[in-house]
């Protein structure tokens, strides 16, 4: 009976015949839990950091170029003020600088917890997007900056 052949041994290399391939244990858990984590963790940094230093006051961030040159309000105008008031718990704020930034960090957060629970059991995760999906984002954002650009829209200017 050939050793090669046998269940328990491991199956040639394709890449150099004759040479067996080394078998590798799966993962650990902590392995499995760092890259989610120091996701996290950078996340946490930023939000960390623009809680810190208050967009508010002029000096600390760069002015939007859009806003610069346009005058126009882009669809991430007001982020930063936005994340400064999340990160301080001041949820009505936070919406009025820019709500569909509110929109995503809870987004994040949900996607983030599955990644977590998925890794910790062993699973691995892949988000993919439809074409549609990334239209649908993509016209609500538009939308968004068209409406908060116009007179009857300055509400939802930060």
């Amino acid at each position: 009976m050939d050793a090669s052949a046998s269940p328990a041994a491991p199956a040639p290399d394709p890449a150099a015949p004759g040479r067996p391939v080394p078998v590798q244990a799966p993962p650990s858990r902590l392995r499995r839990l760092a890259v989610p984590a120091g996701v996290m963790a950078a996340v946490a940094g930023a939000f960390g950091f623009v809680a810190t230093v208050d967009p508010n006051e002029a000096g600390h961030y760069p002015v939007c170029p859009m806003l610069r040159f346009t005058g126009l309000l882009c669809p991430g105008c007001g982020g930063l003020r936005s994340a400064h008031a999340f990160a301080h718990g001041d949820l009505v704020t936070a919406l009025g600088a820019n709500a569909p930034a509110v929109a995503g960090y809870l987004v994040f957060a949900a996607v983030w917890v599955v990644w977590m629970v998925r890794a910790a059991r062993g699973r691995s995760m892949r988000i993919a997007l439809a074409p549609a999906h990334w239209w649908a984002i993509g016209s609500v954002l538009l939308v968004f900056s068209v409406v908060r650009n116009l007179p009857f829209g300055s509400w939802l200017a930060p």
